[in-house]
């Protein structure tokens, strides 16, 4: 299928890691040009090594303002047909083990720096009359999990803001959408295995074993899996599909909405 994205521009954040890096080394195979930003220069040196012709680079933190206004400079005039917007989970504990700090941390690291990146580039998507943004949260959006209370309480805040926008500018051509992912292989899962490992005792590899059990598809996700309906969502084929969340985690989620 051509998905229509052969030369467009899009940013994507977390890049170097996990499904940051799935998504943005299929928009390079699909022939768009990224913008590629994660903490780690060197990994983001490997991933542009690849496709140099393609791939800018930016090292920084999303969660700090300097990088979102850098940003701002580096697509300058160009226009920006898109945004995967993600980055890692806070740490895994229990409602009665996080601190203020915690909190104040989960704020500031899952929900206001969203806001802030989709205030900067949506209105500019808005003139163009085209955009894609794709949010990467979790499926815990729709059933929490276990020992993930910092994550549980500031997606669904994510999801409020997108859900709003989405219908607050419906006819301007652009589209906002989360992806919620479950279990897949890759390096986040692990902190929800040692986490229970220590509450329980039970052997890290033992853990995995039966959480991988409980998965209806009797499997972990793989992030090239992922990427190919993120890339559906950035593309000009999903014009009717706006303010949804859409979980991709194997069957796990059991509530029918």
């Amino acid at each position: 299928m051509n998905l229509q994205i052969k030369d467009h521009l899009f940013i994507v954040s977390g890049a170097t890691s996990g499904f940051g890096k799935a998504i943005a080394e299929a928009l390079i195979a699909e022939g768009a040009n990224i913008i590629a930003v994660a903490r780690g220069e060197e990994k983001l040196k490997a991933l542009q090594s690849a496709a140099p012709a393609q791939v800018e680079i930016f090292a920084g933190s999303m969660s700090d303002q300097q990088t979102i206004d850098q940003l701002k400079t580096i697509v300058g005039k160009r226009q920006l047909h898109g945004m995967v917007v993600n980055a890692g989970g806070p740490p895994a504990k229990t409602v009665l083990e996080t601190t203020l700090e915690d909190w104040d941390n989960a704020y500031l690291n899952i929900l206001r720096w969203k806001v802030a990146l989709t205030q900067t580039f949506v209105p500019a998507m808005m003139e163009h009359r085209y955009g894609r943004v794709v949010y990467i949260e979790s499926s815990s959006v729709k059933q929490p999990l276990e020992n993930l209370v910092l994550s549980n309480s500031l997606r669904v805040a994510v999801v409020g803001m997108v859900k709003t926008l989405s219908q607050e500018i419906a006819k301007s051509g652009v589209t906002l959408n989360i992806l919620g992912p479950g279990s897949h292989n890759t390096p986040a899962i692990d902190r929800i295995y040692h986490k229970k490992s220590e509450q329980t005792g039970m052997p890290f590899a033992e853990v995995k074993e039966k959480a991988i059990a409980q998965i209806p598809v009797g499997a972990l996700g793989e992030a090239t899996d992922f990427a190919s309906l993120a890339l559906w969502l950035l593309s000009p084929m999903s014009r009717y599909v706006t303010g949804e969340t859409i979980t991709v985690d194997g069957g796990s989620v059991k509530n029918m909405l």
